[in-house]
């Protein structure tokens, strides 16, 4: 059996605002935007080319600050690409940073390796990881 990851809510303060973060400054694809009532609305959100969605909205999370989600990461075949695009977009971002070192001969040096670190609005962290082939 499968067992796959769907969604990870991402809590925010400002739904707007970390909509327009997400979908225009990262380029993730609106899925849906569902305001269910004055105290509920859903924003679903996915990277390209990704199985995997966040989900921000108000009254989705009440036991989560926004900004405590720290850690999340994607997955790029082109780190140097992903980080000029982040760049272009506005996305206050890191130097492209190599973590370790790769234990057997890789296409890119920057495979496995290679990391770029960014934070949302809220203060939601997230690293992107460049993987272009793996074992």
């Amino acid at each position: 059996m499968n067992w796959t990851l769907e969604v990870v809510i991402v809590p925010v303060s400002d739904v707007d605002r970390a909509k327009k973060f997400y979908a225009d400054q990262l380029g993730f694809t609106v899925d849906h935007d569902t305001v269910i009532s004055d105290e509920a609305r859903i924003v679903q959100l996915t990277p390209p080319g990704s199985g995997c969605s966040v989900v921000i909205g108000k009254g989705v999370v009440p036991d989560m600050p926004p900004g405590s989600l720290k850690g999340l990461q994607l997955v790029v075949p082109d780190l140097k690409r992903a980080h000029r695009e982040l760049v272009e977009r506005g996305v206050e971002v890191s130097e492209i940073q190599v973590v370790g070192q790769n234990p057997r001969p890789v296409p890119d040096p920057l495979d496995n390796v290679g990391f770029v670190f960014f934070a949302d609005p809220d203060g939601n962290t997230w690293g992107v990881q460049q993987i272009s082939s793996r074992a």
